[in-house]
C-alpha cells in the first residue's frame, strides 16, 4: 500500500483523478486547437513578415526563415508534450518550473506572465483592436483607448462566465480569424493572375548576415510564439495522454501552413522590396487586389484577429495566476477554482484588472509592435529556455514519474531546442541593444518588473506553499 491508501500500481491514476477545487478534464481535441491557434496567430502576423523581408533581403532566406520557425516549433512542442502529459497541471511552465528549479524561480516566473508577458500581451492586442475599429467606426479622440478597455473588459466578462462560454466563443473566432488570413491569400491568387499593379521585381541579394538573420528569427518566432500555451490545458483536456500530443502538433501544422500561404501572398501581390518598405503589409496587399474595399476588409480582418488571441491569452493566462494562488498561501485567493464556471474566477479578475491597468498606461505613455519585442522577448526566452532545460532535470532527478509521451531523439531533440532558445536569447538582446537610444530601452522596463518581483519575493512570509500544506 502507498503513503495515500491506494496500492502502488494505481498510485498515478489515483492521483489524476481531480480533486474538488481543481480543473476537470472537459476540452475537446477541436476545442484545445482552436485555443492555441487563436493564441498564436495575433497581430503579428501582419506586421513581423514585413521585418523579416527587410532582415533576410531575399525570397528564399524569408521562406526558410518562416519554415525553420515552423521546424523550431515542432521541436519545442515535442519536448513541451512530454512536460504536459507527464506533468499535466494547470500551472503550465510554471509547475515544470516549479518541480524543476524550486518555489522562488517558479514564482518569478507566474510574476512576470502577470506583470509582463500575458497581461502586457493583451493590453497590446487591445490597443491594436482600438486602433483597427476606429478606422471602421470612430468614438472620438480617445476611439483607441475607449475600444481596448470595452475589448477587455467584454472578453473577461465572457470568460468570467465560464470555462464553456469562453471556449465557445474561442471556436467562432478561430474560424473567422483563420478565413480572414485565406482572404489574404484569395488576394496573393488575385495578384498572381494579373489583377492590380504588378509587384515590381526585386534586385538580386546574397545570403543575411547571421546577425540580420538571427533578429528575423526573433520576429518569426515571436508570430509562432504561444503553442506551449497548450501546457496550461494540459489538465483539462480529456484523454491528455494522446490529446496534448495531437494538440501541439494539429496546431503548428495548421499555422506554419497559413503563415508560409500568407507570406507567399504578400511576396506575390507587393514583392520583396514591397514588404520590406510596407508598414501595413495586407492592407497595401488588399488595396492592391481589391481597391478601396480592401482597406475596411484588412480592419475587419486584423480586429478578429486580435480579439482572438485577446480571448485565448485569458483563458491560458490566468492559469498562472491559479498556480500562483494554490502554491502560496498570501495569494490564496488566486487559486480558488469556481466548480460551477470550471474556470479559476478571482485569478481572470485580477488578470482583467492588471490589463485594464496596462491600457491606462498605454494610454498615457503609447507604444508598439516594436515596443512589445523590447518588453518581453529577453524575458520570454530565459524562461523558455529555463523550461527546456527542466527536461534534462525532471528526466534525471524523477524517473519513476510515468511519462504518456517521450520526446524522440532524446536528448538531441531537447538538447536542440535549448540551443536555439540560447541562441534567440542572444538575438534579441542584440536587437534590444542594436535599437537603444539615449541608453534607454523598453527591455529595461521588463528587467525592472523582475526586479521588482525579487522584492515581492523577499517580502513574502516564510510559510509553506498550499500545495505542500494540503
Amino acid at each position: 500500500m502507498s503513503a495515500l491508501g491506494v496500492p502502488g500500481p494505481d498510485r498515478a491514476a489515483a492521483q489524476t483523478l481531480p480533486r474538488r477545487g481543481e480543473p476537470h478534464a472537459v476540452l475537446q481535441l477541436r476545442e484545445a486547437v482552436a485555443i492555441i491557434v487563436g493564441i498564436v496567430i495575433g497581430a503579428g502576423i501582419f506586421k513581423a513578415p514585413a521585418m523579416v523581408a527587410q532582415m533576410t533581403g531575399s525570397a528564399p532566406w524569408m521562406f526558410a526563415a518562416w519554415a525553420l520557425g515552423a521546424a523550431v516549433s515542432l521541436i519545442g512542442a515535442l519536448c513541451y508534450a512530454e512536460l504536459a502529459s507527464a506533468y499535466p497541471h494547470a500551472g503550465g511552465d510554471y509547475h515544470f518550473l516549479l518541480r524543476a528549479y524550486g518555489r522562488r524561480l517558479a514564482f518569478l516566473f507566474g510574476w512576470a506572465r502577470f506583470a509582463v508577458i500575458t497581461t502586457g500581451s493583451i493590453a497590446l492586442l487591445a490597443f491594436v483592436f482600438g486602433d483597427y475599429m476606429t478606422q471602421l467606426l470612430p468614438l472620438g479622440r480617445h476611439s483607441a483607448e475607449l475600444y481596448a478597455a470595452a475589448s477587455v473588459v467584454v472578453l473577461s466578462w465572457v470568460n468570467l462566465r465560464g470555462l464553456r462560454s469562453g471556449v465557445a466563443t474561442q471556436s467562432w473566432l478561430t474560424l473567422l480569424e483563420v478565413g480572414g488570413l485565406l482572404l489574404v491569400v484569395v488576394a496573393g491568387l488575385v495578384a498572381l493572375f494579373g489583377v492590380g499593379a504588378p509587384a515590381a521585381p526585386a534586385p538580386a541579394a546574397g545570403a543575411p548576415s547571421a546577425g540580420a538573420f538571427g533578429l528575423a528569427m526573433v520576429f518569426v518566432l515571436l508570430s509562432y510564439g504561444g503553442w506551449n500555451e497548450a501546457a496550461y490545458l494540459s489538465a483539462e483536456i480529456q484523454d491528455r495522454r494522446r490529446n496534448i500530443v495531437r494538440a501541439l502538433m494539429l496546431s503548428i501544422g495548421i499555422i506554419a501552413a497559413l503563415y508560409l500561404l500568407v507570406n507567399w501572398a504578400y511576396w506575390q501581390g507587393l514583392g520583396i522590396a514591397g514588404m520590406a518598405a510596407s508598414q501595413a503589409l495586407a492592407a497595401d496587399l488588399m488595396r492592391v487586389a481589391f481597391g478601396r474595399t480592401g482597406g475596411a476588409l484588412i480592419s475587419i480582418m486584423v480586429a478578429l484577429a486580435t480579439l482572438t488571441s485577446i480571448n485565448a491569452t485569458m483563458i491560458v493566462g490566468a492559469r498562472t495566476n491559479f498556480a500562483l494562488g494554490r502554491d502560496w498561501p498570501v495569494l490564496g485567493r488566486l487559486g480558488r477554482w469556481d466548480e460551477a464556471r470550471g474556470t479559476p474566477t478571482a485569478a481572470m479578475a485580477c488578470q482583467c484588472a492588471m490589463a485594464l491597468l496596462l491600457v491606462g498606461v498605454g494610454a498615457v505613455a503609447g507604444g508598439g509592435f516594436k515596443s512589445m519585442v523590447e518588453f518581453t522577448a529577453p524575458v520570454f526566452w530565459v524562461f523558455f529556455l529555463l523550461a527546456g532545460v527542466s527536461l534534462f532535470v525532471l528526466r534525471r532527478r524523477e524517473p519513476q514519474v510515468p511519462r504518456p509521451f517521450n520526446v524522440p531523439l532524446y536528448p538531441l531533440t531537447p538538447a536542440i531546442f535549448c540551443a536555439v532558445c540560447a541562441y534567440m536569447l542572444w538575438s534579441s538582446l542584440s536587437y534590444v541593444h542594436s535599437q537603444e537610444l539615449g541608453g534607454f530601452n523598453a527591455a529595461w522596463i521588463g528587467v525592472a518588473v523582475l526586479a521588482s518581483g525579487l522584492v515581492l519575493l523577499a517580502l513574502m512570509p516564510r510559510s509553506r506553499p498550499a500545495a505542500e500544506a494540503a
